[in-house]
């Protein structure tokens, strides 16, 4: 894959993202007034994001075709995880499946040990550590919550960003 890149990247006003702050909102119940951040949004491939301070807080990326209605979906990157400590759309995972999960692997349904009981199949979640609760990765759910309970095989999320990719160590 090809490295990404940010490209448009431009300072706005809060009242130009009030709508994707509303949105985490009333979706994920994020509350964060942003009144002393300097805000900006850029593309990063076929993300488009929001930082705060030059740390990419928010990401807005359509679903895949595969997983339902092709929508824009406005979540939290892992660094605006742990900016907000969010405790919704969420499924924890065992020690074995994290060093994978650290070099972009999907994660199989035999590492997830607990997760949020309201996810459903093509949700965007946030895989967390097992043992700490901090954010490793985050990926498409390709199964619901409680088949992603039960199942000892096959692929339980598509991996699109974890600690150390390059939205990760994007530079300020």
């Amino acid at each position: 894959m090809a490295k990404r890149r940010m490209r448009k990247r431009k300072p706005v006003r809060l009242k130009v993202v009030r709508r994707i702050l509303d949105s985490l909102n009333e979706n994920l119940g994020i509350e964060d007034d942003f009144s002393d951040v300097f805000l900006e949004i850029a593309e990063f491939g076929e993300l488009n994001l929001l930082l705060g301070d030059r740390v990419p807080l928010v990401m807005t990326i359509n679903r895949p075709e595969d997983l339902g209605d092709v929508v824009a979906v406005t979540f939290p990157t892992l660094r605006g995880l742990l900016r907000w400590n969010l405790e919704v759309r969420w499924c924890a995972v065992d020690r074995g499946a994290i060093p994978f999960l650290m070099n972009g692997a999907d994660c199989m349904a035999a590492g997830v040990q607990m997760v949020d009981p309201n996810i459903e199949r093509g949700d965007l979640i946030w895989i967390r550590d097992e043992e700490h609760g901090k954010p490793i990765a985050m990926g498409w759910a390709l199964i619901d919550a409680e088949e992603m309970n039960t199942a000892t095989k096959g692929k339980a999320l598509r991996t699109i960003h974890w600690i150390g990719d390059d939205l990760w160590e994007i530079e300020s």
